[in-house]
């Protein structure tokens, strides 16, 4: 296959390796990046007459193996408090990301898998969301195929809650976190002040807003307002467990950067909701699927 024909192969596929590098890294940017970069090793190889039967899978064990070199690069690089210069990097996610994560899977699970070694959200995103052999994926990682089944199991175990910890009031719990996340990137008002208690308090670090705006805030619709102003931000959030709470956590480059914890009075009501950045704080925090 001449050069012309593999570009033609390869452009066919992008769309499919672009959602595998953004799963893997969580990143629009990074996502391109890694795709780029495959196209050239795959140019090259195949200048070399290095004979493919099954481009597609060979395109995506590139894209992967691209993607994982990526993540193994962030584990690396030392993390940073954020600044009050960081502000206006909270945007909404764009259309692009949107349709990306409709693919395959929610936001959240990109989020959680965050918390997983490279080689462990390699082996569970390449099997669980696009369905590629665990003899694909061993090659991939240099290890054998029993191996990287392990990895994909423990990946599992870590990003979904045990059974045991399920509970009714949880499950009803993420579905108001769930209303107050939508009504915050819609700026409904109305839905805000059902689910606030009249006495609900948000505190948030001070890296996180302007100096304009009081780090805490109190009344249900002082908060409802307040809203208005942060809707990019709600934009790029996630339901997730939080020590097994539901609360949101918000991602920047692939990154989590920002949780919200939300806490609830016996009136199901929102009591109390507290921002933070900081990153010992969002260490130390279990993160799992809701769902």
């Amino acid at each position: 296959m001449d050069r012309t024909d593999l570009a033609q192969r390869f452009d066919a596929d992008r769309r499919h390796l672009t959602a595998v590098a953004f799963h893997l890294l969580g990143s629009a940017p990074d996502a391109e990046d890694a795709v780029q970069s495959a196209w050239l090793k795959a140019s090259r190889a195949d200048a070399a007459g290095q004979p493919i039967e099954n481009l597609t899978g060979w395109f995506t064990t590139i894209t992967a193996r691209e993607a994982l070199d990526e993540l193994r690069a962030r584990k690396r690089r030392p993390e940073r408090p954020l600044t009050d210069a960081d502000a206006d990097r909270f945007a909404a996610p764009a259309a692009d990301d949107d349709a990306l994560l409709a693919d395959s899977v929610s936001r959240a699970l990109l989020v959680v898998s965050e918390r997983l070694s490279p080689a462990q959200r390699v082996a569970f995103v390449l099997h669980d969301v696009f369905a590629v052999p665990f003899e694909t994926i061993a090659e991939l990682l240099d290890r054998s195929p029993a191996a990287a089944k392990k990895l994909a199991s423990r990946a599992r175990e870590r990003v979904r809650p045990a059974a045991a910890a399920r509970t009714g009031r949880t499950a009803e719990h993420v579905k108001l976190v769930e209303a107050f996340l939508a009504a915050s990137r819609g700026g409904d008002i109305d839905t805000l002040l059902r689910l606030l208690a009249p006495d609900a308090v948000r505190r948030v670090d001070r890296a996180l807003v302007t100096d304009a705006v009081p780090t805490e805030v109190r009344g249900a619709r002082q908060i409802a307002e307040e809203t208005r102003s942060f809707a990019r931000r709600a934009a790029a959030g996630a339901v997730v467990l939080i020590d097994g709470a539901p609360g949101v956590a918000i991602p920047v480059a692939g990154r989590l950067q920002i949780l919200l914890r939300i806490d609830f009075g016996p009136d199901d009501l929102i009591h109390m909701i507290d921002i933070t950045a900081d990153p010992d704080r969002l260490r130390s925090v279990s993160l799992t699927l809701p769902h």
